[in-house]
């Protein structure tokens, strides 16, 4: 009788609720994770996606089932829903901006354009690798080491680099006044040095042979932001090397242009 009269309490049965939504909640994520490894119908980045964003929706879930038990007490539900169709859309009018967000996210996992650990570039000036898929945005671990947080419906532009199949794309942005003719030789040279010394960073096809080797690109932009024309350098590598390879181009176009005194671009003066 005694529990019983403890049970009445609210706060005891709030407590009681909070802990079968975890538990429920475990079970759930639990039973997904152990239907994934009993099956191979999925790849294993697809599966890791769709476990990552399962978690973020058994989360989101819980805490409303958990906030409309705690103040079912205070409200006629019943009245409460049919009486709030205006208010539903005046509150889809406010909150578009977080619908139209779980829109996107929705359509970018079941579209499959998205994969939890994708290397990705969003709006052309942050890349790096995908974190954590939640159901409104996206957190990515820049090659600088900061994490990055975008919702879905800033992102204008996605560039996923297919898996497997990945480009490093280095380049110098030039002064116009550069002679082409000895930028040209010169580019070409550090493409040659780069096959020569980081053809393991290359993807090979099954016969070892290199799908595309580190090639000059020719002048890929005139007139970069009014300081110069940018010269471009590319190789398909394997995707676990993007980064070290990446870095490896870096080093050797900063050592060419030295080397050969290369008239790098300026910045535009804002003063005399």
């Amino acid at each position: 009788m005694f529990f019983l009269r403890l049970y009445d309490w609210l706060p005891v049965k709030i407590l009681t609720v909070a802990l079968l939504i975890l538990i429920t909640i475990y079970l759930i994520r639990k039973s997904i994770k152990l239907f994934f490894d009993k099956t191979s119908f999925l790849d294993e980045k697809r599966e890791e996606t769709l476990i990552h964003f399962a978690n973020q929706v058994t989360k989101v879930l819980g805490l409303v089932f958990f906030f409309i038990y705690v103040i079912s007490p205070f409200f006629d539900l019943a009245k409460l829903v049919t009486g709030s169709v205006v208010v539903a859309g005046a509150l889809a009018l406010i909150f578009q901006h977080i619908i139209r967000d779980y829109i996107m996210g929705l359509t970018y996992l079941f579209e499959r354009q998205i994969h939890h650990g994708d290397y990705v570039i969003i709006n052309g000036n942050c890349q790096g690798k995908i974190e954590e898929i939640s159901m409104r945005h996206l957190k990515i671990r820049q090659y600088d080491g900061y994490l990055y947080t975008v919702s879905y419906s800033n992102i204008t532009e996605l560039q996923n680099g297919n898996r497997g199949r990945r480009r490093v794309n280095e380049s110098l942005v030039l002064n116009y006044r550069q002679n082409p003719d000895d930028a040209f030789k010169v580019m070409e040279e550090v493409a040659e040095t780069c096959n020569e010394k980081y053809s393991e960073y290359l993807l090979k096809d099954e016969k070892g042979v290199p799908v595309e080797n580190f090639k000059f690109n020719h002048i890929t932009e005139l007139n970069v932001e009014f300081r110069g024309h940018r010269y471009s350098l590319s190789g398909l590598v394997n995707e676990a090397d993007i980064v070290e390879a990446g870095k490896k181009v870096r080093y050797e176009l900063a050592k060419a242009a030295h080397k050969y005194e290369l008239m790098m671009a300026e910045s535009l003066s804002t003063g005399d």
